[in-house]
């Protein structure tokens, strides 16, 4: 028994070490966390059991058979954060660049199973250089099986990617299917295919901080939610995101105590009277929400539209917002599809959405037509519609046209909708709205633009303010702004027990 001891004690502290003492000295060089650091960070102090730690390759080719990978380049196991489960897996750069092949996918794969057993959230820690290519079609197996998982999971439990290395090639794709994709600043890449490849196929130049780095994903392409400068603050922030999630879609969101506080006087004096200066949105969220703290999503992406999480009288809620310091809240195709994934991610684990809304429409524009507005805007239409979770909504200022439906109207499912006194809900703005009613009267004035300024302040007085919409039913309440966060808390406590069933179906078309 002794002899055995020792063999596990020796190999146990082999596998721990990874690719050895010098390669994790040059991984920490470059301002990099190890694997097992990652996950010790992520997790409560002692909480990580580790699974298959002595798993092993069983390729054969290209010499494969004489080298050895500690845990075959990927730790996994179950954790906890803040005293409840996850799964994580954490690919390890060390062991042969954290390539994957055959053993690697199925230490990934059989956390990923576990996960859907438990009903946990589970965490994947991205840093390979891709696939094992002397592994062959193994390593595409590999992928192939960890993809179809991410799918089956999908609004099931919470999937989270953080991306502190290389993810090249098809390995993309999994953090792509997951909710939410965290990367570090200067560390981290994702792309289909690298600058060497581009080259050769259409001779253009670029580096991978250019071509994939997390600045690039996290304010042009939108395929990344999250920017930290480093794998410490990526951990920090994975553990602040789970809070605000349940652990699957058959549990409720965690709530905290929470008192409705007094009037918040300032909310009377954010939106200025003049409908053309802007205001940042993002004053009149940490005034509503609970301690003033908001986690935005999506921070550097599509700035007209304002999406994350927060806590209203102790409730988690999804908070979707325009953002009228950005193209004055326009809706453009970007604003539209960053807010409807995020809706449907709400929908899924049975958060509450909040919208506020100030937004003169959808963005104008040829490169607008052309790039698929009218699909891209459907998908947000489709969202709020399909969502059955308790919506409330408030009409902060402007709310026309189509941008008015699309932003969480009663029209589209909305539970309760308020709006302050100064809300302009109407087809259109004011100018535009008289230009076409009183063309031929403006026309055949002997003053047209002292006529024009009349029909426009004729018409404010007519649609420019909420009481026509509430006059119709379309508005629940005009409320004082300073009692929005008491309103908001009183809805969410009214709401609290709905049930809204859909119609019987495999599942609905979104015009993707």
């Amino acid at each position: 028994m002794t002899g055995r001891l020792e063999e596990f004690f020796e190999k146990s502290e082999k596998i721990t070490l990874g690719g050895g003492q010098d390669k994790i000295e040059k991984h920490h060089k470059s301002g990099k966390l190890t694997a097992r650091e990652r996950i010790d960070a992520l997790c409560d102090e002692g909480s990580f059991e580790e699974f298959d730690r002595f798993v092993k390759h069983r390729a054969t080719s290209f010499g494969l058979e004489n080298k050895e990978f500690p845990a075959d380049g990927v730790i996994t196991g179950i954790g906890t954060v803040n005293g409840r489960k996850i799964a994580v897996f954490s690919q390890d750069f060390t062991v042969q660049g954290g390539s994957l092949g055959e053993m690697h996918a199925k230490k990934i794969m059989k956390v990923q199973d576990m996960a859907m057993k438990l009903g946990i959230p589970i965490v994947g820690i991205n840093d390979s250089g891709g696939a094992r290519i002397q592994e062959g079609v193994d390593s595409l197996f590999g992928y192939g099986g960890i993809f179809h998982r991410n799918t089956l999971s999908s609004g099931v439990i919470p999937q989270i990617t953080v991306i502190c290395g290389p993810c090249a090639g098809g390995a993309v794709y999994s953090p792509a299917i997951t909710d939410f994709i965290v990367m570090t600043d200067k560390h981290s890449q994702m792309f289909i295919t690298g600058p060497q490849v581009i080259k050769a196929v259409t001779g253009e130049e670029t580096s991978m901080e250019e071509l994939g780095g997390a600045l690039v994903h996290n304010t042009k392409s939108g395929n990344a939610h999250f920017l930290v400068p480093d794998d410490k603050n990526a951990m920090l922030l994975v553990r602040e995101l789970l809070e605000y999630l349940p652990q699957n879609n058959s549990e409720e969101p965690l709530k905290t105590e929470s008192t409705v506080s007094d009037p918040v006087l300032e909310l009377r004096e954010i939106v200025p009277d003049n409908p053309k200066q802007s205001y940042d949105i993002k004053k009149v969220i940490s005034l509503v929400v609970d301690d003033g703290k908001f986690l935005e999503v999506h921070e550097h992406y599509a700035k007209n539209m304002v999406i994350g999480f927060a806590r209203i009288g102790g409730r988690s809620v999804g908070i979707v917002a325009n953002q009228p310091s950005v193209f004055a809240g326009s809706l453009d195709i970007n604003a539209s599809d960053k807010a409807a994934r995020f809706i449907r991610f709400l929908d899924a684990f049975n958060l509450p959405i909040i919208t506020f809304v100030d937004t003169p429409g959808f963005l104008p524009g040829i490169s607008q037509e052309h790039g698929g507005i009218i699909r891209h805007g459907a998908k947000l239409l489709y969202s709020y519609s399909e969502a059955s979770v308790q919506k409330i909504t408030l009409i902060l200022r402007k709310a026309y046209g189509g941008a008015y439906i699309a932003m969480g109207s009663q029209h589209l499912g909305a539970d309760i909708v308020f709006a302050w006194p100064g809300a302009e809900i109407a087809v259109m703005g004011p100018e535009g709205a008289a230009n076409i009613i009183f063309k031929r009267e403006i026309d055949a004035s002997g003053n047209p633009e002292k006529t024009r300024q009349e029909k426009i302040a004729e018409y404010k007085d007519v649609f420019a303010n909420p009481f026509v919409a509430a006059g119709r039913g379309y508005i629940e309440s005009i409320i004082d702004p300073a009692e929005s966060r008491r309103e908001i808390i009183r809805a969410l406590e009214t709401l609290d027990t709905k049930v809204e069933g859909r119609p019987s179906k495999k599942h609905g078309n979104i015009p993707l």
